[in-house]
């Protein structure tokens, strides 16, 4: 496996870690799940989201995304990946339109800090 294919898959554990991270809270809070509450977690995942959403309203792309063009011989542009995770990952889109849903993903997580706040669980003595 190269590098650019490491970097790749990196950034797709990263993504699917906010994905996950986003869907899990709200589900393991109803459901009673102990591990949405631990706090470490929960702060490595809003940090996460913290680095996405500044990165998008600094108006760079991601630094996984830069670092993967270059390790695979891109320079600048539109990041070019091959097929299916090309489309998945990269949307022709302006930055500013990433910036905004970046910013209201951010704001979800801390909202959801609240509403979920790590290292207890609501209604426990």
């Amino acid at each position: 496996m190269t590098a650019a294919a490491l970097v790749l898959a990196l950034h797709l554990v990263v993504i699917g870690f906010n994905l996950f991270g986003l869907a899990a809270v709200p589900l393991g809070a109803w459901r009673g799940w102990a591990f949405v509450r631990i706090g470490w977690w929960r702060w490595l995942h809003v940090l996460a989201l913290v680095v996405v959403a500044g990165q998008a309203l600094a108006g760079r792309a991601c630094f996984l995304t830069l670092w993967q063009d270059r390790l695979a011989g891109r320079a600048g542009g539109q990041p070019l990946i091959a097929g299916a995770i090309d489309r998945l990952i990269y949307w022709p889109l302006p930055l500013w339109v990433f910036a905004a849903l970046y910013v209201l993903v951010l704001v979800y997580a801390l909202a959801l800090l609240w509403l979920v706040p790590p290292g207890r669980r609501r209604g426990a003595a």
